[in-house]
């Protein structure tokens, strides 16, 4: 026993550090990356875990998530994500199954090209999805906030109709509509079984750094999201009295936790002031600070682009639940 005790804290050892071949095979994919999916984005980060190499994944919506594996073997980055559902039988007995998805990813130019092999879930076929991924920069220094200097304030909402805002996919269904002031999303569905797919609500203009107030009611068990620059959601949730985490309300959905539970109870007004410039966020909910001048690693689940490097909308999540917002004041940042 004691012999097999040095052997193995030898080879631990051994293996703490990662050896100069191994460092120069993995180089071409370590850092954080922004990919570009058809129709969707996506971010990957590529890190060294005390002497291992391990891996952290977005792919279209949903949460940043650590992959199951991942291997660099002949130039090609493997990563592996596993998902399991349970499969009802004609007979009603009920049966566990497991997919793995792959990626299998190669360096070019200093970018990565990318395929991704999804098994269909009746154990027949797959889909295959092609895509790029492009280095992010990095993060700039915290900036100083009592610098910033701010433009002309501007009105997004004019409490009357939708002017200034449509959807971010014309084909499906617009779920809001404004009622004395406020506007409301109320993506019912019907009771036949069936589901409506409701659209996300974005404006016609497109941001860069700014500030950005509302105000927002959310129903008991209710969840939607605000896009800033239609790629960071600054989540909208009836989270009151759960514990802190990156889902709750005015969280950086997967990413930035609020530091204090600020939230009201459903159905209560709540009031938002969010601040993005140069890719930091600050966040304070009903006059309390809970997220402050953190930086933005990368874009969250339903980003309408992986570039983080232009302007872009503000959009409100439109397929989830019900909520209403007021007083939506954007103003931006002249510095």
């Amino acid at each position: 026993m004691k012999t097999r005790f040095f052997f193995l804290s030898g080879l631990l050892s051994l293996t703490a550090f990662l050896p100069a071949s191994a460092q120069e095979e993995a180089a071409p994919f370590m850092g954080r990356w922004a990919l570009h999916l058809p129709g969707g984005a996506g971010w990957l980060e590529v890190h060294d875990r005390h002497g291992f190499i391990d891996a952290s994944l977005l792919w279209y919506g949903g949460s940043v998530l650590p992959v199951a594996g991942i291997n660099i073997s002949d130039g090609i980055l493997t990563v592996t994500r596993v998902a399991s559902f349970t499969r009802t039988a004609a007979d009603g007995g009920e049966r566990r199954h497991t997919i793995t998805n792959r990626l299998e990813i190669k360096p070019r130019d200093g970018t990565l090209v990318g395929t991704g092999y999804f098994p269909a879930r009746s154990g027949i076929g797959q889909t295959v999805v092609e895509f790029t991924g492009e280095p992010i920069p990095d993060l700039p220094p915290a900036p100083d906030m009592s610098t910033v200097e701010y433009g002309e304030p501007m009105e997004l909402f004019n409490g009357v109709d939708l002017t200034g805002w449509s959807l971010t996919n014309p084909n499906q269904v617009n779920g809001f509509i404004v009622e004395d002031g406020v506007l409301i999303n109320d993506p019912i569905q019907p009771d036949n079984g069936s589901r409506i797919r409701y659209g996300n609500l974005r404006t016609d203009e497109t941001f860069e750094d700014f500030r950005l107030t509302l105000d927002v009611s959310i129903p008991a068990g209710s969840n939607s999201g605000v896009y800033l620059r239609g790629i960071y959601e600054i989540q909208v949730a009836d989270t009151y009295g759960k514990p802190l985490n990156s889902h709750n309300m005015g969280g950086l959905y997967s990413r930035i936790a609020p530091s204090a539970a600020a939230e009201k109870p459903a159905g209560e007004w709540q009031t938002f002031d969010i601040i993005l410039y140069k890719r930091h966020l600050t966040v304070a909910l009903n006059g309390i600070t809970i997220i402050d001048n953190q930086p933005v690693l990368g874009v969250t689940g339903g980003a309408l682009t992986a570039d983080e490097s232009k302007p872009g909308p503000i959009y409100l999540q439109g397929d989830h639940g019900r909520v209403l917002y007021r007083n939506m004041v954007l103003t931006p940042v002249a510095n």
